[in-house]
């Protein structure tokens, strides 16, 4: 099963984003953008926002568990099969 996100990037260069960094700071944590700065050849620091950072934790220890990975296949096989249901919240 593979998942693909499609997340929009802003690049910046470091001086760029020395200039602007209050600007950057406040489009990430926002809009749930993430930032790249180039520092030169195949070199660069992403930035994201905390509550970024801890869904992409959350989702990649859940993935690294075969068991858990087993358990959503299945789900997701029976949902696009349409075996799943609704249950009602108990209050």
């Amino acid at each position: 099963m593979y998942i693909y996100l499609y997340i929009i990037m802003l690049t910046t260069t470091l001086s760029d984003f020395r200039k602007n960094i209050k600007k950057y700071l406040d489009e990430v944590t926002s809009n749930f953008d993430t930032l790249i700065i180039n520092r030169g050849k195949d070199s660069g620091v992403v930035i994201m926002s905390l509550d970024e950072y801890n869904s992409l934790s959350a989702t990649h220890h859940e993935l690294t568990s075969k068991k858990n990975e087993a358990r959503l296949d299945s789900a997701i096989s029976k949902l696009n099969d349409g075996e799943s249901f609704q249950k009602e919240l108990l209050d």
